[in-house]
């Protein structure tokens, strides 16, 4: 791995990522007239009911699905698991979330389960690997990381992470997000072989803005005036970066018969940092938006020192 690389790598894929989020900070700075907290919330529901449902159906309805590629999303799924195991015993089920808030378990419990696998895992593997690397993010995306978060993501927010449940059921919960039909309808489409191309170019342009608003959101979530994290926040990051895709990496080694670059791929996504979607659930579900933002923030920072480690480990 040369420094060019390395240099490539920073101004390609971090640059603009941490300018966002700089931005989002900035704000809350120095436009306290628009105050912060209000408008995350709202930029979070606009990502959720308008941007974010164009992105998914464009993605699933243009998947093409081969066997290698269904490696991808299967070890995704596997990583989000052992994350989410890990973080579940340690906050749930050992002293380690003791005098911690059910909403506060909850919050870094989604953050530490699911990788950015698409806002951050794009650009890198884009980066990586050309147009194949955007195929890998989006199958990892769309075939493992949003299902299994519009469904046991939202049983976290609902369940675990208020008293006795919160709402309505999880079942009625589900049904009355945006994202989720968007993603089935672009799959009947995709599955009925209808060609709707200029829609799905429309569906992407209308889709673009998901990801800067998020990472702009993330910069306005992050407590920038106490950004010591907690003990549990860095369970939760370490995990996320470092035990989790180690484990699948042991997985794949061993379970695999060919370890290609799908299979690389797939393991570089397990070490994304947290997603962004954790402090738009954190609003949604009234979770602990502050434990979600600090831990997306934490991971996202040590994303820059994990990453070139597990790209000369897996090269």
């Amino acid at each position: 791995m040369t420094a060019a690389f390395l240099l490539n790598l920073l101004l390609q894929v971090w640059l603009p990522i941490a300018a966002l989020v700089i931005a989002g900070g900035l704000w809350v700075r120095f436009r306290p007239d628009f105050p912060a907290a209000t408008l995350r919330v709202q930029l979070n529901r606009l990502v959720v009911d308008v941007f974010a449902p164009p992105l998914l159906f464009a993605l699933s309805a243009q998947a093409s699905i081969t066997p290698q590629l269904l490696t991808v999303p299967l070890i995704t799924a596997g990583g989000i698991a052992v994350s989410g195991c890990l973080i579940y015993l340690a906050l749930f089920r050992s002293p380690l979330g003791h005098g911690l808030s059910r909403e506060t378990r909850a919050a870094i419990l989604l953050s530490g389960t699911w990788s950015n696998v698409l806002f951050m895992g794009y650009p890198t593997l884009t980066f990586l690997y050309g147009d194949k690397g955007g195929t890998y993010a989006a199958f990892a995306d769309v075939l493992a990381s949003t299902p299994i978060l519009w469904t046991l993501g939202v049983w976290i927010a609902t369940r675990l992470g208020h008293e006795g449940g919160h709402g309505h059921s999880l079942f009625r919960t589900v049904l009355k997000l945006p994202p989720v039909w968007a993603f089935l309808l672009g799959f009947a489409v995709n599955f009925a072989g209808i060609d709707v191309a200029p829609l799905i170019k429309a569906a992407k342009f209308m889709g673009q803005a998901t990801i800067p608003i998020m990472l702009f959101a993330l910069g306005l979530s992050i407590p920038w005036g106490n950004l010591r994290p907690s003990r549990p926040v860095l369970f939760a990051v370490v995990t996320k970066l470092a035990l989790a895709p180690l484990v699948m990496w042991l997985v794949v080694r061993q379970g695999f018969a060919a370890n290609g670059e799908p299979q690389t791929a797939a393991i570089l996504e397990v070490a994304m940092p947290t997603m962004l979607m954790a402090s738009s659930f954190a609003d949604r579900f009234e979770l602990d938006a502050r434990a979600a933002a600090l831990t997306a923030g934490w991971s996202s920072l040590g994303f820059l020192v994990t990453l070139p480690i597990w790209i000369a480990l897996l090269r």
